[in-house]
């Protein structure tokens, strides 16, 4: 009996030194962990690209860290989830640049350790990550451009509600937006344009009341992206009932503007898929660490959605994915 206790106690006196050794080099942490970092936790627009990455990673048997600011343009904050995760010796990492130049040392710093990194919805500037995968940003703008003329008949004046420079894929859904009003539809003016700041929904309504006020007569009104678009949508609400004089385009699947849509308060909204991005960006990560040739660029998609293509049953999935 004391041989048994004796052989016991010193059992549990060796897994106490294991564990203190395995501390003191940096912590114990569960096996397969993938960082994700969006841009920011507050937009819906983001639980897509969560609920894609948590899939990826059950299937996998990969736990997902899912962190990001709280807003888009606190920077700092992001930089710091990404050294905060290469410190915790994560697996890979799937993160979204809020500003394509502020985040460049970070990015380079994940493949200086050794860390695949995946880059989805928005671009950085340099090519030290494993792969990145996208919305076609341009060609959205040029979806939005071309649908904004095909409503006005190639005639009018517009509004434009943008989103916080240096953000990549806004910024490349504007320039295809006003690249292509220019070559195809000249006799289309945009009168004004600002972005809400802070990035919120609430000043993008109010930036949008703003420029309603200012620009008397207007005959549309482009929103760049998932917060522009629920501001802009609340503006114009505000101002035009039964008479839907001002043709809206806006941009993704938010509640609120698929609402919009089902109403006929907008016309049409350019679809992304943030839930392949999120799937796929995982599933990336997990090709490469076992081996597998992983694509540099990804096209993940974008649509045009209007009122009747709401009924087609892939825009059903499509947007079911993102709500």
């Amino acid at each position: 009996m004391k041989n048994a206790i004796w052989i016991a106690g010193f059992v549990v006196l060796i897994a106490v030194f294991v564990i203190i050794g395995m501390l003191r080099k940096g912590g114990t942490r569960a096996s397969h962990q993938i960082g994700v970092i969006p841009k920011e936790t507050e937009s819906v627009y983001w639980e897509g690209v969560r609920q894609g990455a948590l899939k990826a990673g059950a299937e996998e048997n990969y736990t997902i860290l899912w962190n990001g600011p709280e807003i888009e343009t606190d920077c700092e904050r992001q930089i710091q989830i990404v050294e905060d995760m290469i410190a915790r010796k994560v697996d890979g990492i799937v993160l979204a640049p809020s500003n394509r130049k502020a985040l460049v040392p970070a990015v380079e710093k994940t493949y200086d350790k050794k860390i695949p990194c995946v880059i989805v919805d928005s671009g950085v500037e340099t090519d030290k990550y494993l792969s990145y995968m996208a919305t076609d940003n341009f060609k959205g703008g040029v979806l939005a451009a071309q649908r904004i003329g095909e409503l006005l008949a190639g005639k009018g004046k517009i509004l434009v509600v943008a989103w916080t420079p240096n953000s990549a894929s806004t910024d490349a859904r504007l320039q295809g937006f006003r690249e292509t009003l220019a070559k195809e539809f000249p006799g289309i003016e945009i009168v004004d344009s600002q972005f809400p700041n802070p990035p919120t929904m609430d000043k993008a309504r109010d930036v949008t009341q703003d420029m309603l006020t200012r620009n008397a007569g207007v005959d549309g009104l482009f929103a760049c992206n998932a917060t522009t678009a629920g501001g802009a949508l609340t503006a114009l609400r505000s101002v035009q009932k039964d008479d839907k004089k001002i043709k809206m385009v806006g941009f993704d699947a938010w509640p609120m503007v698929v609402d919009g849509l089902e109403k006929g308060d907008l016309d049409s909204l350019i679809l992304q898929n943030p839930y392949k991005m999120g799937y796929e960006g995982v599933k990336a990560i997990i090709r490469h660490l076992q081996g597998e040739k992983v694509d540099k660029l990804v096209d993940t998609g974008v649509e045009l959605i209007t009122q009747d293509r709401l009924k087609d049953p892939k825009i059903q999935e499509l947007v079911k994915s993102q709500i």
